[in-house]
């Protein structure tokens, strides 16, 4: 393609197991694009980031995908704001590792965007002359963790809220506020916490457990917030771990028999059918589908605030409590 064209860009980040992270911009061939020009569409390292030290096992981008954070085997998750990753000075690195040098191609079959071809296509991996080096103390905050942190989860409705999952040597669930990276609060969960899910249209948060004491059976679980209390709990048969779970959009209608005539009438959408289920990759090698946003529970309604109580944090987001949005 001819340079100064506008194409649609999506950013990745790739973590290896030696600690570093890849920052990818990656242009998205239109499918005319394809047939016209073969162009196949390309990616761009942005920058490098090496800050941890150990392998990366976790990475989540906020909702806006203002910041994103990352986790690793070094017991560390590093909050980034991605315009300051994107602004650091660019460093000219001749003779780095062979990732970083010169231009290689590929061939994927990524699923694109909507509207973009999903056909199989050659992109090419390419690194400008500069790269950005993101180095320890260019994080916005660091926080240790008692053992590796895999799960990471932005709050889709309160953008200053994350959650962390610790490993088996840490089993808590954590929560910051990324304005000022104070801890919040901390459940414990006697088990190693390996996804964790918000809810959409509630203050609750899903969490699936792998590694965990014999006298935890429980695989899923979901906490009301602030409250930290569990409302929900799945247990599994049998010492099958949940390794990794990811949202899942469908979920069965809420219909039920009108009464009159043996027809059925749908009735108002269930949770389940808002916010879909959860997806569950378990180490029995299989896939399971859970319902974890019923219907049939009570709303969780805190009293003690979103960020954890604190009138101060609050303040500064320009929370209102007297406007309460996420029941």
């Amino acid at each position: 393609m001819q340079p100064g064209i506008p194409v649609k860009t999506e950013d990745l980040l790739v973590g290896d197991e030696v600690g570093q992270v890849y920052y990818y911009s990656v242009e998205w061939p239109e499918r005319w694009e394809v047939e016209r020009h073969n162009w196949g569409g390309q990616m761009t390292l942005l920058a490098r980031i090496v800050v941890h030290s150990q392998q990366i096992c976790g990475l989540a981008w906020s909702r806006t995908g203002a910041a994103f954070g990352t986790g690793g085997n070094d017991n560390l998750c590093c909050l980034f704001e991605t315009s300051k990753v994107l602004e650091a000075p660019p460093d000219k690195r001749d003779g780095d590792e062979g990732l970083l040098q010169g231009e290689l191609s590929t061939t994927t079959h990524a699923r694109a965007p909507s509207g973009v071809s999903e056909a199989e296509t050659e992109v090419r991996v390419t690194q400008s002359t500069f790269v950005r080096h993101i180095r320890p103390g260019d994080e916005k905050h660091r926080w240790v963790h008692g053992a590796a942190v895999k799960a990471i989860a932005f709050c889709p409705w309160q953008e200053s809220l994350v959650a962390t999952g610790g490993g088996s040597n840490d089993k808590c669930i954590h929560f910051f506020h990324t304005g000022s990276g104070a801890a919040l609060a901390s459940i414990s969960v006697s088990a190693q916490v390996t996804s964790l899910i918000w809810s959409t249209s509630r203050r609750e948060i899903a969490a699936t457990f792998g590694y965990a004491q014999p006298d935890h059976p429980v695989r899923i679980a979901v906490f009301s917030w602030p409250e930290c209390r569990q409302v929900a709990a799945i247990p599994w048969a049998g010492e099958h771990r949940a390794l990794y779970a990811i949202p899942f959009p469908c979920g069965p209608e809420n219909t039920r028999s009108s009464g009159r005539g043996g027809g059925r009438t749908a009735r108002r959408r269930s949770r389940t059918a808002e916010e879909g289920c959860i997806m569950v990759a378990s180490s029995d090698k299989s896939v399971k589908f859970h319902e974890v946003w019923t219907a049939d529970r009570k709303a969780t309604a805190g009293g003690t605030g979103i960020l954890g109580g604190s009138v101060i944090l609050e303040f500064l987001e320009g929370i209102d409590r007297d406007e309460t949005v996420i029941r």
